[in-house]
């Protein structure tokens, strides 16, 4: 038998507390457990990472202890577990172990209590009132819903998302004045043609649709490039950050919307450049653009 010693240093928090053990303690004849006895070596279940950086796999034993140095219990490990793709744990190099409350509670000498548990209430019971119901009968606790603890956490990742806003706006503002000044130059350099279209008669509204039509169409065909080019980029990003930090979650991503409003600015910008472009030059007499 292979003995792993594994200390509880990574806190109370790492573990995930299972409710099937909730009445192994005080057992009654209610209880759906009376009568039965926890089994002789427990059960844990690890996380991947865990299991990928020590060899481990369902049905090695290993020691479990609260402290570093002490004397723990044999363990099995009943289950290896996928993390889930949560952006506030992707920086972090904890491992995180599964056990049964009672068994925690032994192992941290600890008795009736937790950091925090869930509460599921059901679909026809607001939440509101829940929350005010446990908060008003509660005594050295707080209730919160879980929808206001994600926010209280994700503050970081809103500012990086409003610092992403900001450089994808300066972004959009100097794509514009790119295009408009590559608009400019070709239409430039078409003078002697829009003169001598000019010159056989055909109308000023005639020439500036044909070039705003030209425009729209090297806009959209350049935002399909850029949207090929972003999802490769995309790929590439998640494929190795994903194996940096192990870890499902997704760092770039290329959707529907992002691409709808990526071609509809460039086809909006495109067309804007391309008429300016346009109506600059036919309101020029066909003989200044010759050069006479």
């Amino acid at each position: 038998m292979t003995r792993w010693h594994l200390p509880l240093a990574f806190g109370a928090a790492l573990l995930t507390m299972s409710a099937q053990s909730l009445h192994a303690q005080g057992d009654t004849l209610l209880a759906p457990t009376y009568g039965r006895r926890a089994p002789a070596v427990r059960g844990i279940a690890i996380d991947a990472r865990m299991a990928e950086d020590f060899g481990l796999a369902p049905g090695r034993v290993v020691t479990l202890s609260g402290k570093p140095g002490e004397r723990g219990d044999s363990v099995a490990i009943a289950a290896v577990f996928e993390r889930k793709a949560d952006p506030a744990e992707v920086a972090r190099r904890e491992y995180r172990i599964r056990t049964h409350l009672d068994h925690l509670q032994t192992l941290l000498g600890l008795d009736d209590r937790v950091d925090r548990f869930a509460v599921g209430v059901p679909d026809s019971v607001p939440v509101d009132s829940a929350v005010a119901r446990i908060n008003h009968v509660a005594f050295g606790f707080r209730a919160h819903k879980s929808v206001d603890v994600a926010v209280q956490s994700s503050r970081t990742f809103r500012v990086v998302e409003r610092f992403h806003r900001a450089i994808g706006l300066i972004t959009v503002v100097a794509s514009a004045v790119f295009l408009l000044c590559l608009l400019l130059l070709s239409v430039e350099e078409r003078r002697r043609d829009i003169a001598a279209l000019r010159l056989m008669g055909i109308s000023q509204g005639t020439i500036v649709r044909s070039i705003v039509i030209e425009a729209a169409v090297v806009s959209v065909i350049g935002s399909m490039i850029g949207a090929g080019i972003g999802w490769v980029s995309s790929l590439v990003v998640n494929a190795h950050f994903q194996q940096v930090y192990r870890t499902p979650l997704l760092f770039a991503l290329l959707t529907p919307e992002i691409f709808a409003f990526a071609t509809l600015t460039s086809l909006a910008l495109g067309i804007a450049a391309g008429a300016a472009a346009a109506w600059r030059l036919v309101r020029t007499p066909p003989l200044t653009l010759l050069g006479r």
